[in-house]
């Protein structure tokens, strides 16, 4: 096969099932079918995407904003005739130039996501998909098993950072039975999409880690959870799991070996807190997704009261390649505590966002600025918050900080699913602990009382400082609640919520003050804390700004300064976005 051209769909993007119709119409017309293959799959780019992509291998050119008229011309030229059509290619913008893009990834997890079909697990078995089920099963006792796994140093990717290895330990010494598998693919951070692009692109390398760590534990159901706003990976999976019963990798006596297991898909509805292990098994049930006080921990005591093992779509994708290259291959990348690499949603103000894989250890300057290229419009880094709405914002002086569990849990953040959300020097860090805050306490599922009621309470002390009414005393009170909300909530949830707003206070104290003793937002976000005024020496009068005005709060005469009226400015900012000699001024 000379090109492979892969049909790269970030979204269900209107006209793509038409693009990848004219794809495959001209490749039947020019009689290229044995040469080439048209393969629908997930988006991965560096970057944003642009429409309808499509990525042609070998080369890897990447086209966009693509037609179904462009489609069949790229047939044509570039896979007929071998000249690529440079007028549809991408071209990386001049105007802040970049280094190469991922320089510093290593792919594993993501290794397939992007370059196989999902739908076609013939193309998963090229990529020596399945062996490793095969040799663990016909060579390998669960004992042994174990032990490799132990070799790689693998740690659960869903944030904890559990060893897999003692987790699957656990369940299996488990007496009671029957047992139960679970990959938790209810990834509810804002800004994560890591499992979800493995889900949608690579399905069957989470099916087979699965199997593999149900043969260990000896359960012979498994349940993927996934929320019901992935409808793509849920797709994907239906497709997955029919196809791996077909070919006797799901079902009864897999690979002759007297093995049997089998999967389902169970939706959930989006609530946050199902994220977490013990919610997420009650969802299961079909009950309201709350946590539970553990001991009993699932491993003994889980889905309806039977032993349960629990992992997250990431730590199950990296299982089968550790058992065909081995844990010694897996624990050479990484550091002494924290083996492998990690996928990881960058976000933010940040030049490249997107999905990336990198080598847990790499600092947090090199997953800044030389995979993501720096920050945004070249201006100064600020903060990246890590580990999602529990995490910590952690300061520009730890910028040379390796990115593992340990070092991040010491800076007072958590390594969560893999979130990177940078900010820069406009982003004001009252303000970002207030929205995370209120994000935890809309998720809240109201099950313990200083969950339920301490983040509502620090929300409002927040939104009070935020607003101008902040009081002295109110610094001392959030970090008060936060350590009581941390000891008495049940569950990750409540425990990780406080984590935000004292790490900004730790960092960034000087901001509260301004906020509260002030009545300043020093980053000139807060609107409550702002003024728009106009300088009268390059006012030229235009009236643009007063013609544009919603509340009437600019007066002035034409070719005469103007002068905005702070007791009916509503500080939404049109008139300095519409001032065409910037004469208005933030203070």
């Amino acid at each position: 096969m000379a090109y492979r051209a892969n049909i790269l769909i970030s979204s269900e993007a209107p006209g793509a099932d038409a693009v990848q119709a004219a794809f495959l119409s001209k490749v039947q017309d020019l009689q290229l079918e044995d040469e080439v293959q048209v393969l629908a799959t997930t988006a991965l780019m560096g970057a944003a995407t642009q429409g309808i992509e499509a990525l042609v291998y070998p080369e890897g050119t990447r086209y966009v904003n693509l037609t179904p008229a462009d489609a069949a011309t790229i047939v044509e030229e570039h896979l007929y005739k071998g000249r690529p059509v440079q007028r549809l290619a991408y071209v990386e913008p001049k105007v802040t130039p970049l280094p190469p893009p991922n320089t510093k990834e290593v792919r594993v997890v993501l290794g397939n996501v992007g370059k196989i079909n999902p739908f076609d697990i013939e193309d998963y078995i090229a990529e020596d998909g399945y062996m490793a089920l095969a040799k663990v099963l016909t060579e390998m006792t669960p004992d042994q098993v174990v032990e490799e796994m132990k070799k790689s140093g693998l740690r659960g990717r869903g944030g904890a950072g559990f060893p897999a290895y003692m987790k699957w330990t656990l369940a299996r010494n488990s007496p009671n039975k029957p047992k139960f598998l679970i990959c938790n693919g209810d990834e509810g951070d804002p800004g994560a999409f890591m499992n979800r692009s493995v889900l949608e692109g690579d399905p069957h390398s989470v099916i087979e880690g699965m199997a593999i760590a149900a043969y260990v534990v000896g359960a012979e159901q498994g349940y993927f959870y996934v929320r019901a706003e992935y409808p793509i990976a849920i797709r994907t999976l239906r497709v997955a799991i029919e196809q791996a019963r077909e070919y006797g990798f799901l079902g009864q006596n897999i690979f002759g070996s007297g093995f049997n297991f089998d999967l389902e898909i169970r939706m959930g509805a989006g609530a946050f807190v199902c994220g977490e292990e013990t919610a997420l098994m009650r969802s299961i049930e079909g009950k309201r997704g709350m946590p539970s006080t553990r001991p009993p921990f699932p491993a003994a005591s889980g889905l309806w009261g039977k032993p349960s093992n629990i992992n997250n779509v990431e730590t199950y994708a990296n299982t089968a390649k550790i058992l065909l290259k081995g844990g010694e291959w897996f624990s050479s990348v990484g550091t002494e505590k924290s083996k492998g690499t990690k996928t990881f949603a960058i976000a933010g103000k940040v030049k490249r966002t997107g999905l990336i894989e990198v080598p847990l250890g790499l600092t947090l300057r090199e997953v800044v600025y030389d995979v993501g290229g720096g920050i945004l419009n070249d201006k100064k880094f600020k903060a990246v918050q890590t580990g999602g709405p529990m995490g910590g914002c952690i300061p520009e002086q730890f910028l040379d900080m390796p990115v593992d569990y340990e070092s991040l849990a010491s800076v007072g953040s958590i390594m969560g699913s893999g979130g990177f959300v940078i900010m820069d020097e406009d982003t004001c860090m009252v303000d970002i602990a207030r929205f995370f805050m209120d994000f935890v306490q809309d998720e809240s599922c109201g099950k313990c009382v200083p969950c339920r009621v301490g983040t509502r309470r620090m929300l409002e002390i927040l939104n009070d400082i935020c607003e101008g009414r902040g009081q002295p005393g109110d610094i001392e009170r959030l970090e008060e609640l936060g350590k009581s909300i941390m000891r008495g909530s049940l569950c990750g949830l409540g425990q990780g919520a406080p984590n935000p707003v004292l790490s900004t206070i730790k960092y960034f104290r000087h901001e509260y003050e301004a906020h509260i003793y002030e009545k300043k937002c020093p980053a000139k976000v807060c609107r409550a804390l702002i003024e728009y005024k106009v300088n009268p020496e390059t006012c030229i009068g235009c009236t643009r700004c007063a013609r544009n005005c919603p509340v009437n709060a600019i007066s002035g005469k034409p070719k005469e300064a103007h002068y905005i009226d702070p007791s009916i400015c509503i500080r939404c900012g049109i008139c300095s976005q519409v001032c065409p000699v910037n004469a208005i001024s933030v203070e």
